[in-house]
C-alpha cells in the first residue's frame, strides 16, 4: 500500500520565525521524535505540513481527543464481506509505510492511549500490535511528531515526564507584530494596514491571558477575521464574530475586548 493520498503537493504557506526549519530538518535526518510546543493557533500544524511538503514525505495527521483509544491509533479487526479483517489505524499506517505521523494536541488524549507511542520513541522503533500478535518495525522514513500547548498544563491534562523526555522540542509562539500582519494579510487577502490593526487588537487580547482569558486571540483567529473583512463585513463586526464571541462568554471580558477593538478602528 502506498500513502500517495497523504502527500502534500502544493506548498503550504509558512514564514519562518527563527531557525525552526533547519532544526526540524536535522531532527528528521536522524528520525528524532519531535514535540512542537506553543499556544493554539500559532502555526504548529501549518509548520508540520510545510515540512512534510519540503521533505516530500506523506503526512498522517491525528486530531487527539479524550475519547480516543489505543485501537483508534493502532487499528482493529472489523467485519466485512470477507469476514473478520484487520484494519491499520493511522499510526500503524505511518509506521508501516514510512510517513510522518502528527498527533495534534496530544494532551487531549488519555494517558493510557499515548503510552502506545513509547516503543516508537526510543532506539527500538517498534509498534507492538497485540491484537494481531505482530511486532511492527518502523519504516526507515517514519517519524513521530506531536503538538503540545503548555498553557493547558494541569494535573489532569499534561504529558507524563516519561513521555516528554522521549522527544526533542521546538518552541513556537505568535510571530512578531510586523510578520504576523504579513501572514494575516497573505492568508486572508486583506491589506497590510488592516492586518496590522488586527494584530494590535490580538496583542491587547493576549494581555488578558490569566486575567479572565485562558488564551488570547490566535493568528488563526485573525485570519478568520480578515477573511470576513475581505467579504465585506466591517472590521468591528468581523472581530465580534470570529474573535470576541468564540473566546469568551464573560460579559466583562467581552466589553473589554470591544473597547480595545473600538480604540483601534
Amino acid at each position: 500500500m502506498q500513502l500517495n493520498e497523504y502527500l502534500i503537493f502544493d506548498e503550504p504557506y509558512y514564514h519562518e520565525i527563527g531557525k525552526e526549519v533547519g532544526h526540524y530538518e536535522a531532527a528528521y535526518s536522524v528520525r528524532m521524535p519531535i514535540m512542537l510546543k506553543g499556544p493554539t493557533g500559532c502555526g504548529k500544524t501549518r509548520f508540520v505540513e510545510h515540512m512534510a511538503w519540503k521533505l516530500k514525505k506523506p503526512l498522517v495527521t491525528v486530531s487527539c481527543h479524550e475519547d480516543m483509544t489505543a485501537s483508534d491509533l493502532v487499528g482493529r479487526y472489523l467485519l466485512d464481506a470477507a469476514g473478520t479483517v484487520w484494519h491499520d489505524g493511522p499510526l500503524t499506517l505511518a509506521v508501516r509505510y514510512g510517513a510522518i505521523c502528527y498527533l495534534d494536541e496530544i494532551v487531549e488524549a488519555r494517558q493510557d492511549t499515548t503510552v502506545v507511542i513509547h516503543s516508537l520513541t526510543d532506539d527500538r522503533r517498534i509498534l507492538p500490535l497485540e491484537k494481531k500478535n505482530e511486532v511492527l518495525c518502523a519504516h526507515p522514513d517514519f517519524q513521530l511528531v506531536i503538538s503540545y500547548n503548555p498553557g493547558y498544563q494541569s494535573v489532569l491534562k499534561d504529558l507524563k515526564e516519561s513521555t516528554k523526555q522521549r522527544f526533542g522540542a521546538i518552541d513556537f509562539d505568535f510571530p512578531p507584530a510586523g510578520l504576523e500582519a504579513e501572514i494575516v494579510a497573505h492568508e486572508s487577502g486583506i491589506d497590510i494596514k488592516t492586518a496590522a490593526t488586527l494584530v494590535t487588537i490580538a496583542e491587547r487580547s493576549r494581555n488578558l491571558k490569566g486575567h479572565g482569558l485562558e488564551e488570547g486571540a490566535s493568528t488563526r483567529m485573525l485570519i478568520h477575521v480578515g477573511q470576513l473583512i475581505d467579504k465585506g463585513i466591517p472590521l468591528a463586526e468581523a472581530c465580534e464574530i470570529a474573535l470576541v464571541l468564540p473566546i469568551t462568554d464573560d460579559p466583562d471580558i467581552r466589553g473589554a475586548l470591544g473597547s480595545a477593538i473600538a480604540a483601534c478602528v
